[in-house]
């Protein structure tokens, strides 16, 4: 079976050679590198049974090398988390990957999308004024939502809430399900703040945001980074996507 390989990073900008995966499946690290040479150097490790010995650089393993989870997870509540959009400087970037989010199915416009009618947004909310004063600032806002074939009723809400985002300064952007399988991005959803901090969103069974989880690690950022700028190379704004995807079900 073709293994999901995930790249973890590399220590070199000559062609990403030396680098590391990860097989998503099993949790096996590949390392690729260029094979040793030196004739002398590979009698000495013939003790060490098949294989072919490959030389990497010592900062790709203690950057990017697999490491044990010894960190306590940094849990903050809903409030903090809003203080997040008022602290940032500069960038703001979401990947939303779920089916629902049951906060949704409780707003008012939600109610007039299921009915079939047009929402009035609001765009004088607390979150509203916030979102549109940062990219009125010149700060960067922006999402990659993922939706599936066929759409869920969430998704196509969220395909009209974009509607919104953008009057906000939002850029809104989307990506098919099978497109996001095809480049592993993560299940996760998350915001990443001026490149440096992630929050990682939790959701109960019912799809009830609970909490977040705060990383601040830097390898670990930039991953999350890379997720971002996977998403971001493939999805497309959401008015061109929302009209594709309406020629597909007609």
């Amino acid at each position: 079976m073709m293994r999901r390989l995930r790249f973890n990073g590399t220590g070199s900008g000559e062609g990403g050679c030396p680098s590391v995966h990860e097989d998503l499946d099993s949790g096996e690290i590949i390392v690729h590198g260029p094979p040793l040479t030196d004739q002398e150097d590979i009698a000495r490790l013939r003790h060490l049974g098949d294989g072919v010995p490959i030389v990497v650089p010592r900062e790709l393993l203690v950057d990017w090398g697999p490491k044990d989870v010894t960190r306590q997870a940094r849990i903050i509540d809903l409030d903090a988390f809003g203080q997040l959009f008022e602290r940032f400087e500069h960038t703001a970037w979401r990947l939303e990957t779920r089916r629902r989010y049951a906060s949704d199915e409780t707003t008012d416009t939600w109610a007039q999308f299921a009915r079939g009618e047009a929402p009035s947004w609001d765009l004088t909310t607390p979150w509203s004024v916030t979102i549109r004063e940062k990219t009125a600032g010149g700060a960067r806002v922006g999402r990659v939502r993922i939706v599936d074939e066929p759409a869920t009723q969430g998704q196509r809400y969220l395909l009209a809430y974009a509607e919104k985002n953008t009057a906000l300064g939002e850029d809104i952007r989307n990506l098919s399900r099978a497109e996001a399988d095809r480049l592993s991005l993560p299940a996760e959803d998350f915001w990443i703040f001026d490149s440096r901090l992630v929050a990682l969103l939790n959701f109960t069974d019912d799809d009830e945001l609970v909490d977040v989880e705060l990383i601040t690690e830097p390898a670990e950022v930039v991953r999350y980074a890379m997720v971002r700028d996977a998403a971001m190379h493939r999805a497309v704004p959401y008015q061109e996507f929302a009209a594709d995807m309406s020629a597909k079900e007609q």
